[in-house]
């Protein structure tokens, strides 16, 4: 299963129950953010029968603490962003 499975993942997106950071420097793009901007990538919980929105953002503060989006970061040295079909794509475990 993947995360486009469970939400809602677009720019521009003042209902979200958070957002990530889409565009900046290689340590900041993919942190969490919970004040909307409409250059992050907001991400509303659809499915909550299968994940919690507070569950959610907390997995993916461990991704961006991870470096999970370096890899994936695209552009110069100075500003890189992160693409929203990056997001959807986050595979989620179920048990």
């Amino acid at each position: 299963m993947k995360l486009s499975d469970v939400a809602t993942i677009r720019t521009d997106f003042p209902e979200a129950d958070f957002w990530l950071v889409r565009r900046g420097s290689l340590k900041t793009v993919g942190s969490v953010s919970c004040e909307f901007n409409r250059e992050h990538i907001g991400i509303k919980v659809m499915r909550t029968d299968i994940v919690l929105a507070d569950y959610l953002r907390y997995c993916l503060m461990h991704l961006h603490e991870r470096g999970r989006w370096e890899p994936l970061a695209t552009g110069t040295l100075s500003l890189v962003n992160i693409r929203v079909s990056d997001v959807k794509a986050i595979g989620l475990n179920q048990r």
